[in-house]
Order: structure tokens, then C-alpha cells, then sequence
């Protein structure tokens, strides 16, 4: 600073600018250290800016394929205690932790009051099933209804009364997040319908709003709450160019009107690209479960033939080790 501003300095003023810079420095140092140390016990706070967070635009965790198994059921899956469920566009199946089969139903859609003729994406709370039913066909959905079953018989119980002034075009995805008392749903449409993220209540089903996902994924299948966060799966891979499919992330505050979201996996490791569907998380065993489909060329949501080399549709669920960065 002194030599900056006073370039004609004479060798006189040396000395006690040696003094200067020596009480300076141990001034800075002893700063620095203090910094330092009220740094490693404290959480930086997150900045308005989410480019500027890292946590928020990076992958929270990493996911190592641990096998894959057949299923019966093409559309949604998810997990609780010592079972899992697997959705089929027309069929709900019940598997225990050897992926034996338990329990099925084929005839899903008795007891709803309106036409529905598919089901997607589903989730578990309390061994009740939360089902996202709707009529589809060729891209195009009605009479979407949030659908509730037992998770023992695989009947229904239940449906919520859907809120068409939402905006919402299809339902492929449903997710339960007990601890903020919400359902939430996605869509595979895209547009308007398919960049926002529906929320209901847990307890009466009434509907509570909307949220604008920032960098909105294309062609939403799968939503679940895991560790504060929900995961979407995207179909946003064209299987006729072997282009992989991907998992994305995001995190809702109370209130908020607008998220951000996060490419959290590339499934570039899968049997053979195809049609990403549902997910859930495996809490107890630390694994994420993906559904993906094999084999058919799926054309506006609905299979329309088969791929060279298959002459049916096979159905997998991918099991992923979960490992986390921070």
C-alpha cells in the first residue's frame, strides 16, 4: 500500500516499513486462521444464485449397478419393509425380498367411477399404495385420479379427487412425501403440463399447488422422496439412437413456487436402451431401484412393435448401491 502511493520513497523509510508489513502480515494471519477455523464448524450459507452452490448443482450421490431382475410389470415401482410392488399399465404386482411373486391383481380399475385404462408410476406409505391412474392414449391423458390401494390385497380403497384447474394434461409418476404431509405428481406431457410438479395433501388429498421446475426434464416417468430430495426419472433418451435415459433431482422449499434441478445419473449402463419408467429407493438395503423396458419401440407412450431380435417387451428393475458425496 505505502509503495503504491509514494513511489519517490527514499531507503530511509525501509526500516519501519519492514516493521509495517511484519505486524500487518501477523495481523492478516492471525484472520486468516480465525476464518479458517470458524469456517471448518460452520455451514456456509447457500447463495441466492443456485450456479453459485455446488451442492445444489451436482450429484448428491454416486450409484454402482448391483444386478437386475425380471418383472411383471412395465410401468412403476417402490419398496417397504419386506416387500415391493411393481405397476403394470393394467396390472398391480406384490413381490417379497427374493422377488417372488405374493400377490397379484388383473383387474386393477374396479371400483373407480370414471373410465381409467392405465396406471404409471406408483409408491408405499403405511402398506397402502399410492397410484397415479388415469385414461391414456396415443400421448394423451384424462380423468387422471390419485388412487389408493391396499397393499395386501391390491384392491382399491380409495381415490382423491383430482384438480383439473392445475394444468396438469397426464399423471406418470406419483410420489408420497410423509414427512411434508404431500402427494406429489408429474407429467409425461410436456409443455406447460410437463414443467411443473403437482403437490396434494397426504391426509384429505385436497390440492395444495404447483412448483415450476427450473431446467424442467423432458418426459417425466418416475418421481420418489428420498434423504429431502425427490428424484425424477426422464424418458429423454432416443432408444432408436441408443441415447441413454437419466435420473435428475430436486429439493422444494416450504412456500417455494420455482425449483431447481439437477442431472443426478446417466443410465448408460443398463441391458439395452430403452423406456425408462418408475423408481423408489430400497431405505434399509441403501439401494436405488430403477424400472426400465426392452425390446418394444414406444411411440407416443404406447408400444407399437418390437426391436430387432425380440418378439416381446422384457421388463427389468435395475438395483443401484447408493453412496453418498456429502
Amino acid at each position: 500500500m505505502c509503495a503504491n502511493n509514494k513511489p519517490s520513497m527514499t531507503w530511509a523509510w525501509m526500516p519501519l516499513l519492514a516493521i509495517c508489513v511484519v505486524v500487518t502480515c501477523a495481523l492478516c494471519t492471525g484472520c486468516s486462521a480465525k476464518t479458517a477455523s470458524s469456517s471448518s464448524t460452520s455451514k456456509a450459507p447457500e447463495k441466492a444464485r443456485p450456479e453459485d452452490n455446488p451442492a445444489v448443482m451436482l450429484p448428491v450421490n454416486t450409484y454402482e449397478l448391483a444386478g437386475s431382475v425380471g418383472v411383471d410389470g412395465r410401468q412403476g415401482v417402490c419398496c417397504e419393509g419386506d416387500y415391493y410392488w411393481v405397476s403394470g399399465s393394467t396390472t398391480l404386482t406384490k413381490y417379497d425380498r427374493n422377488w417372488n411373486m405374493v400377490a397379484q391383481n388383473l383387474k386393477p380399475f374396479d371400483g373407480y367411477t370414471i373410465e381409467v385404462n392405465h396406471i404409471g408410476d406408483i409408491d408405499v406409505w403405511q402398506n397402502e399404495l399410492y397410484v397415479s391412474a388415469e385414461y391414456f392414449m396415443d400421448g394423451v391423458g384424462k380423468n387422471i385420479q390419485i388412487a389408493v390401494y391396499d397393499g395386501n390385497t391390491l384392491q382399491l380403497k380409495r381415490t382423491f379427487p383430482f384438480e383439473p384447474a392445475s394444468g396438469q394434461l397426464e399423471c406418470s409418476g406419483i410420489a408420497v412425501d410423509a414427512d411434508a404431509g404431500a402427494v406429489w405428481m408429474c407429467s409425461w406431457v410436456g409443455e406447460e403440463s410437463g414443467r411443473y410438479l403437482y403437490r396434494y395433501n397426504l391426509k384429505t388429498g385436497a390440492y395444495e399447488g404447483k412448483v415450476h421446475m427450473q431446467m424442467p426434464p423432458q418426459w417425466l416417468q418416475g418421481i420418489a422422496c428420498y434423504d429431502g430430495c425427490l428424484y425424477m426419472t426422464a424418458d429423454d433418451g432416443a432408444a432408436d439412437d441408443n441415447e441413454p435415459d437419466h435420473l435428475y433431482r430436486t429439493s422444494i422449499k416450504p412456500g417455494a413456487t420455482s425449483c431447481t434441478v439437477t442431472l443426478e445419473r446417466t443410465f448408460d449402463d443398463v441391458t439395452r436402451q430403452g423406456e425408462i419408467e418408475g423408481l423408489t429407493f430400497d431405505k434399509s438395503a441403501g439401494k436405488l431401484l430403477v424400472l426400465y423396458n426392452r425390446g418394444a419401440r414406444i411411440v407416443l407412450g404406447m408400444p407399437k412393435g418390437f426391436y430387432d431380435g425380440y418378439d416381446r417387451e422384457i421388463s427389468e428393475v435395475f438395483s443401484y448401491s447408493i453412496t453418498k458425496h456429502r
